[in-house]
């Protein structure tokens, strides 16, 4: 098979979708062409200036329009704002002949098949022959839309089903027509996974394919559950939410942001589309969504859907909820319920099912009848949309925000205990679980040396899952590899010389015995191992230190002790760095404060794309204490060149800290040098990123790694630069930018970054600065404000401004 690139490609149709797709192109360093129609009429400023159907800007109108609203959205479809440079656009007619000159062409122009066929009948007559073309439908059969085309674009052309947003959302279903070249296949499967960072899955050519398929499959049952069980709207959104590892806006708040009409559209597909599906009655509309729909109360878009925010007098506002009997809004009603309350002390998602289907409330009986239809109908859908059944839990996970897959939680709650339950309201798993049950195999996975293997209905039999080669899975390792525990931390071997520390903190936060497990984790490596990785596969890095230890020292002025713990802190990081063995940090979703210092200490930092990182102790009324102060104090003083105002650098690195920025993106984190070029990288696919810190440890030992010797060299300004800072602090509480509490902390800040009130600049060592940093931190922890700072994020989670 000959190699194929692809350097540039042509998005057809800019709608949220299309611009979606465009930008996440853009941000893997895709240059993309963004073509969309050419506008029939004028509209009212383009009329007053006289402009007329001829004029560029009047033609290309709809797809710079369509972009510009895309860029401005939240959440950002772009990692970094300077990436929409890669993204060109143009129209349908003036534009089309440059397709000829991409590697792939997506449509994603609107659902209705006579338009698509009218497009592809364009794009052919100036495709090159070879191009990749393929279709984001999310329900027309592919087989329709390649009919009457050439044989070579029939081998070229597929589904790929982006889900919304692009950036965000991981699943990539590709979906085959009846002419598609294997091998297009097979390298759209990879790209996807490696170069767009998704969890790629081959689907068959079924109605919604495989995520629609079984979501809408999920969110139809509850809707003709909720009146059956007596359920209000918040109750289900408590029972299907976070508690199960379904994210946050659970069901209805979801529908409300997708839009009832885009869940309307696929379940009128699959009822019309699949007369053989045995659960066909469930996607019939129940009468309160056709009344909805009447009423085009589409959630977030038409302002109203299952929840409505409204205006109070008082000028705040209050969100209302729908009755679906009266179908009238009304104030929210709280929701608990005994089984929940149960799984509180329980962390892991997946050990917290046994305990939800044995609940002898309402909640427990929700769960064994949502369960008993999920499962009953995954079961049927093999082999009609795939063959394997991983691949319905990895559609579920990568495109609803699934923690756990049907299949997953299945053997969570045991292969038998799921069969009763489905018996139990009256429905039939599929023939083949039996047959898995009668061939001795008691789970749907297993893991074998820290492979995960799946039963195979076709084989009769456990088949390692293809393509585990390139990640490393901690859960499937860390009982067989463990090197050393404590209630903080797993160490664990990861082979070839290289070692991970896994923390196991509530939230990741960085405690004592998190600090004691770094240290000896550096202890092990460099005794016996050749290098550390500091990674986890939780939903965050790590949220920062433990504020609540420090709350509780500094509220009972044990003083010394406080001073001693931030003293270990800082230590430990530095022993990141000093240590005689190369050390990599893995960071991904939240790494602040503390998650954040850590990374700054280590040798080389792959971080996630995905990662939002920053020093955000000001929030809480300190200033960084574990090295994060010194550390920008240094990165500010090697960046001083010849020439340079060396106040206005310092004063950039002061300003991270000090606003407590924290990057969207990792490529955010280079401009506010967390992250520094050449040095540290990025990378897209977050299930590659263990495996690519473990290859870079690996590469720096080889190469010979030595110890560095510790900095006595750093510049430092003084009081010319701490009294630039105090001005400026000045101005700014005079202002009412700042209260009188952050001038307070950005003051301590100034003083350890100007490195103290010298007379003039000099050089100065890490540990001078340490000890600035920490005598700050301890100083500002005795102050009233700060304790209420602290006592508020442990309460609220969220920053107070006193």
């Amino acid at each position: 098979m000959a190699k194929r690139t692809i350097n540039k490609v042509a998005v057809i149709g800019s709608g949220i979708m299309g611009s979606g797709i465009a930008c996440h192109f853009a941000n893997i360093g895709v240059e993309v062409l963004l073509l969309d129609i050419v506008p029939r009429e004028l509209n009212e400023k383009e009329q007053a200036k006289g402009l007329t159907l001829e004029d560029k800007v009047v033609r290309n109108r709809i797809v710079n329009d369509a972009l510009a609203k895309a860029i401005k959205s939240k959440p950002a479809p772009l990692y970094h704002k300077n990436f929409a440079s890669r993204i060109t656009t143009g129209n349908l007619e003036d534009d089309i002949a440059k397709v000829g000159q991409v590697d792939w062409i997506i449509e994603v122009v609107v659902e209705r098949l006579d338009i698509k066929k009218q497009v592809f009948e364009n794009l052919e007559k100036h495709r090159k022959p070879g191009t990749l073309i393929t279709s984001n439908t999310s329900g027309i059969p592919i087989k329709f839309m390649s009919e009457g085309r050439s044989e070579d674009f029939q081998a070229h052309f597929c589904g790929t089903h982006f889900f919304n947003p692009a950036r965000y959302l991981k699943l990539f279903e590709i979906i085959p027509g009846p002419k598609t070249n294997p091998e297009v296949l097979d390298f759209l499967n990879g790209y996807g996974e490696q170069f767009l960072g998704k969890t790629s899955v081959v689907a068959k050519d079924t109605p919604a394919f495989i995520g629609n398929r079984i979501g809408i499959f999920s969110i139809m049952s509850l809707f003709h559950m909720v009146k059956e069980m007596g359920l209000t709207i918040e109750e289900v959104d408590k029972l299907s939410g976070p508690v199960i590892g379904r994210p946050k806006s659970a069901t209805f708040r979801t529908v409300d942001v997708v839009g009832l009409d885009t869940l309307v559209h696929v379940a009128n597909g699959i009822a019309e589309n699949c007369p053989d599906d045995e659960r066909k009655s469930l996607f019939v509309l129940p009468d309160f969504i056709n009344a909805m729909m009447e009423n085009q109360w589409l959630g977030s878009k038409s302002g109203q859907g299952f929840y409505k925010k409204v205006k109070k007098e008082d000028g705040s506002s209050e969100i209302l909820s729908l009755d679906l009997d009266s179908l009238e809004y009304r104030a929210k009603k709280r929701a608990s319920f005994g089984t929940l309350e149960l799984t509180k002390s329980i962390d892991k998602v997946i050990d917290r099912w046994p305990v939800l289907v044995g609940g002898k409330d309402k909640a427990g009986e929700f769960y064994r009848k949502t369960l008993a239809a999920l499962f009953a109908y995954v079961s049927h859908r093999i082999p009609e949309i795939t063959d394997q059944l991983y691949k319905i839990d990895d559609a579920m996970k990568a495109g609803f925000g699934w923690e756990h897959g049907p299949f997953q939680i299945w053997d969570a709650i045991g292969v038998d205990k799921g069969l009763e339950f489905i018996a139990a309201e009256g429905l039939e798993a599929a023939a083949w679980v039996q047959e898995m049950r009668d061939s001795g195999s008691e789970s749907f996975y297993t893991v074998v040396d820290g492979a995960t293997y799946c039963y195979d209905r076709d084989k009769k039999g456990q088949e390692k899952i293809p393509g585990q080669d390139a990640f490393i899975i901690l859960d499937n390792i860390r009982k067989s590899k463990e090197v050393f525990k404590n209630s903080g931390v797993v160490v664990e071997d990861l082979g070839d010389g290289i070692l991970n520390v896994e923390f196991q903190s509530k939230m990741n936060t960085i405690g004592g015995d998190v600090l004691a497990g770094l240290n000896k984790a550096v202890d092990l490596a460099e005794k016996d191992f050749d290098g550390l990785v500091v990674g986890n596969q939780a939903a965050n890095f790590s949220v920062g230190a433990n504020i609540g230890m420090i709350f509780m020292m500094a509220v009972e002025q044990e003083y010394d002790e406080l001073n001693a713990a931030i003293k270990y802190f800082q230590d430990t990081v530095m022993r990141m760095r000093y240590s005689s063995i190369p050390t990599v940090v893995a960071p991904h979703g939240m790494t602040l404060g503390g998650g954040c210092e850590l990374s700054l200490h280590a040798d080389m930092v792959v971080a996630a794309a995905e990662t939002y990182i920053g020093l955000v102790e000001f929030g809480v009324g300190v200033i960084p204490g574990g090295g994060g102060s010194k550390e920008m104090t240094l990165r500010a003083a090697d960046t001083f060149h010849k020439n340079d105002v060396e106040l206005n650098v310092l004063q950039e690195y002061f300003l991270t800290i000090g606003m407590a920025k924290v990057a969207t993106s990792a490529y955010e984190a280079y401009d506010t040098f967390i992250l520094q070029k050449g040095k540290d990288i990025v990378v897209v696919n977050k299930d590659r990123q263990l495996a690519t810190a473990k290859a870079y440890a690996r590469l720096m030992a080889d190469r010979g790694y030595t110890k560095p010797i510790q900095r006595t060299d750093i510049k430092v300004l003084g009081k010319q630069a701490l009294g630039m800072f105090l001005v400026g602090t000045d101005s700014m509480e005079a202002g009412r930018y700042i209260s009188e509490h952050d001038k307070k902390i950005a003051n301590k800040l100034a003083y350890v970054m100007a490195g103290g009130d010298l007379s003039e600049p000099q050089r100065v060592s890490e540990q001078y600065l340490l000890d600035l940093e920490r005598e700050a931190f301890l100083s500002l922890c005795t102050e009233r404000k700060t304790l209420e700072r602290i006592e508020h994020m442990l309460k609220k989670g969220k920053p107070l401004r006193n």
